[in-house]
């Protein structure tokens, strides 16, 4: 099968691409001595999770089921965090993790006892309470009100014992930069802390393999950070492990029109790509470009009942055609973790392009059962 005759909607995850990020990634690992995770939360393609392991350090994850998958199909190191850890998980979580990291001190009073018993890494969520990031409220841990992490308000030094790292995640999809602001806010509030720790994690957020990233002014940072407290230094990015690397394939449905030309999709917005209504995102498209610029425009939109479902505005060379595909590019992350089967939609196929091959081949299909059993 090629992009042009696979059955659609399908993810198309590139192994060239994949690979050139893990690169990079690797290539942060050797000239500064920290350890990189995959953020489960953002990218779970277990299937190539070996792949995966082969560069960076393990996985992270948000909870017992993302920490079982890593785990099982990856291994290395397996860290978890959660805004609240469940009583009748906390066992398991124990026995499959080797970092857990507590949002809060009545979590951490309230299994410290089994935490410490289980002889597992421990660490503590801290809010800095500095956002670098603007009109994504929605993504930003240190917003107002925030439930994420420990300010330095309520930040308890008596409690410390038995606590060997600390934690910060306040970034989303953003440079270097942002992380030395961050680190600034971190140092200030809470860098006394550091020199009685083994580690420290800087989170995710990191658009490390993205273009324009400054890797040099990270590198010094985390340079500066081990020397300074004699820490290991964590990252956990997710969107820089398969940044770019995949695509969803789509066929066009039918053509109507109501002010402008509208082309419906087979595949969804709100089902197979949320971020697009949430975040809000527009992903690219090949061949599409913003309204205006090509001389035939379009809203794409998916065949569900929410009117809301449209995807943007975009323009072609050519006129679209019932039967036509659209291609949407970056479409690995925070895709296939986050779609969902509204109005009976059928789930995208997932598929693999291996590196130097133009064929791909369906790693795995859904169907009307993958759909029922979600349900009673």
């Amino acid at each position: 099968m090629t992009l042009q005759t696979i059955h659609t909607p399908s993810y198309v995850v590139d192994e060239e691409l994949l690979i050139k990020n893990l690169e990079i990634l690797k290539h942060v690992m050797d000239e500064t001595g920290c350890r990189i995770l995959l953020a489960q939360k953002c990218f779970s393609m277990f299937s190539v999770y070996p792949l995966i392991g082969n560069y960076l350090n393990g996985t992270t994850a948000s909870g017992l089921f993302e920490a079982k998958l890593g785990k099982e199909h990856m291994g290395g190191e397996t860290h978890v965090y959660a805004a609240a850890f469940r009583e009748d998980e906390i066992d398991e979580i124990l026995e499959v993790c080797d970092h857990i990291v507590f949002n809060s001190f009545s979590q951490w009073e309230r299994f410290k006892e089994k935490a410490l018993k289980s002889g597992k890494e421990c660490g503590l969520r801290i809010n800095p309470q500095c956002s670098t990031q603007e009109g994504h409220e929605i993504y930003d841990p240190c917003a107002p009100f925030s439930r994420m992490g420990i300010t330095k308000e309520q930040f308890r030094e008596e409690l410390l014992e038995g606590i060997s790292g600390l934690h910060f995640h306040t970034l989303c999809e953003q440079n270097s930069d942002a992380l030395v602001t961050t680190l600034e806010a971190f140092e200030e509030q809470f860098g006394p802390y550091l020199y009685q720790m083994k580690w420290v994690n800087f989170g995710g957020g990191h658009h490390i393999t993205r273009d324009d990233y400054d890797r040099d002014t990270l590198i010094k940072t985390i340079k500066q950070i081990r020397e300074k407290y004699e820490v290991e230094v964590y990252l956990e990015p997710g969107e820089a492990v398969a940044l770019n690397a995949g695509t969803l394939v789509s066929t066009v449905l039918d053509i109507v029109h109501n002010g402008m030309d509208i082309a419906i999709l087979d595949t969804s917005a709100a089902c197979h790509m949320p971020d697009v209504l949430e975040m809000p995102y527009r992903p690219p498209i090949i061949g599409g470009k913003l309204p205006g610029e090509n001389p035939y425009t379009y809203r794409l939109a998916g065949p569900t009942c929410l009117s809301g479902d449209v995807i943007g505005d975009y323009s072609f060379e050519k006129p679209l055609q019932v039967g036509d595909r659209v291609i949407f590019c970056d479409m690995a992350i925070y895709s296939m973790v986050k779609n969902n089967t509204f109005n009976g939609m059928n789930l995208p196929h997932i598929a693999w392009k291996e590196k130097n091959k133009d064929s791909i081949t369906i790693i795995k299909e859904f169907g009307y059962m993958d759909f029922k059993n979600r349900l009673s």
